[in-house]
């Protein structure tokens, strides 16, 4: 089964969108997904693109997809932030998520990035223990922190 890796296009976004609403099933947040088709084209795909995206192919269908973007660290510099990584169901175990993990890195290794940074749910043993296997470091301390946007209205009208 050959894997055909791509840079995302704005017709692939439909699939992008049932790949997110999988993963958001798989992390037992079903409900949470807000973005649209529309946004994702308009956001990905404008004058200033907000995110990048390889795609996974396997006999012209969408498998997979890798979201990424570049972020700025104090620390470090130039850096790159995976949002997400999602494999379809039914080709996990495949060699798809290796196949768009690799593609990320390579991508920020030939550009000079001096990180990538992603979060991965305590959970899921299968991924951290994959990262791991790749050199990747999970960072213990850290809490991730989230400002929605009922919360954030709410926070900017009182201040």
């Amino acid at each position: 089964m050959e894997i055909l890796l791509r840079e995302g296009k704005k017709s692939d976004m439909p699939a992008v969108l049932e790949l997110i609403k999988e993963l958001a099933t798989f992390e037992k947040e079903s409900e949470a997904v807000e973005v649209s088709v529309e946004e994702l084209q308009r956001d990905g795909f404008g004058p200033n693109p907000s995110f990048r995206v390889f795609i996974a192919e396997i006999q012209g269908k969408v498998v997979g997809m890798a979201l990424f973007y570049e972020r700025y660290s104090t620390w470090k510099g130039r850096s790159l932030h995976l949002e997400d990584l999602i494999v379809n169901e039914a080709y996990r175990g495949k060699g798809v998520g290796k196949a768009l993990y690799a593609k990320v890195m390579e991508y920020a290794h030939l550009r000079n990035f001096k990180r990538v940074s992603w979060e991965v749910l305590d959970w899921n043993k299968v991924a951290i223990d994959f990262y791991r296997s790749t050199g990747a470091h999970i960072v213990d301390g850290w809490q991730v922190v989230h400002m929605n946007e009922v919360s954030l209205n709410k926070f900017v009208s009182n201040a």
